[in-house]
């Protein structure tokens, strides 16, 4: 379940895992790799999400986040190769936020 909070500014996901579990997630980014759509997301801990050391999952994204009225799908990712090109494309991600922040800092 893909949950969308205008007012806030952000998006907060309900992932289904295998063993049964659900884990509820915060939106990281949207990643367009070869064409097609994926999506960057962290899980929530008791702690909070404030540790530079947390998880990231990538999965495929079939449909708009945009769209408010049809929830887009969440596919996992089999692809090692489309998998590795997804990790540089969020690397890339990261450094221009950091660079974005120094930017900030400048001003």
């Amino acid at each position: 379940m893909i949950e969308r909070n205008e007012d806030e500014g952000f998006i907060e996901v309900e992932l289904d895992l295998d063993d049964g579990r659900t884990v509820k997630c915060d939106y990281i980014t949207k990643l367009t790799v070869d064409g097609k759509d994926y999506i960057a997301l962290t899980p929530r801990t008791d702690e909070g999400n404030d540790s530079e050391d947390q998880d990231v999952w990538f999965y495929g994204l079939e449909g708009d986040l945009e769209d408010m009225d049809h929830e887009p799908e969440l596919v996992y990712i089999e692809d090692d190769d489309i998998y590795e090109k997804i990790i540089d494309a969020f690397d890339e991600f990261l450094d221009e936020q950091e660079y974005e922040e120094m930017a900030d800092d400048g001003e």
